[in-house]
């Protein structure tokens, strides 16, 4: 019950400080229109130059605005395209790695294959760590690093590119 009074109390006391600031602002504004109607020359230049200057400003913050927005639709198109490269190195690595595990013929064609297009993906990664092996089965730790590695960098670059999408305005 309390606390369904102190809403009602802190709702009036917002609506009575709104009335206020309305009834300021009114008196202000009719001011400021009493002054603007006895301005002398001097006066008058100088309220032309400010609003010259309010004018320039609006004019170069929309342009800029137009530049921002520009920029993160050439980003937004590009996004997908690199996650896509990602996702297609990430889906070479990962078969490549489960045929690996799965002990794969070694003479396969799918298998050669596989291997012919993740090589050079993968080639930085070789013999980086040591790889667990069981007869035809082995578990491919400098692969799993390297789609770690793959995994970290396509963060960094949508970062990046978020970055630079979403840069803020200096105030």
């Amino acid at each position: 019950m309390q606390d369904h009074d102190l809403e009602i109390d802190e709702a009036k006391r917002i609506m009575r400080h709104e009335a206020v600031k309305d009834e300021v602002r009114g008196e202000v504004q009719s001011e400021i229109a009493r002054h603007a109607n006895h301005l002398d020359r001097e006066e008058q230049s100088q309220a032309a130059e400010v609003g010259e200057r309010f004018k320039q400003k609006a004019i170069q913050e929309v342009d800029e605005t137009e530049t921002q927005l520009e920029r993160s639709r050439v980003i937004a198109r590009i996004s997908p395209v690199i996650d896509y490269i990602f996702y297609v190195i990430y889906g070479l690595i990962g078969l490549r790695i489960i045929l690996d595990l799965l002990g794969a013929n070694r003479g396969s064609g799918f298998r050669n294959f596989i291997a012919t297009i993740s090589d050079p993906f993968l080639s930085p990664f070789h013999s980086l760590l040591a790889d667990p092996a069981a007869g035809r089965y082995q578990v491919r730790l400098s692969y799993i690093f390297a789609l770690i590695v793959y995994l970290l960098l396509h963060l960094a670059i949508n970062g990046f590119l978020r970055l630079l999408a979403h840069r803020k305005t200096a105030v």
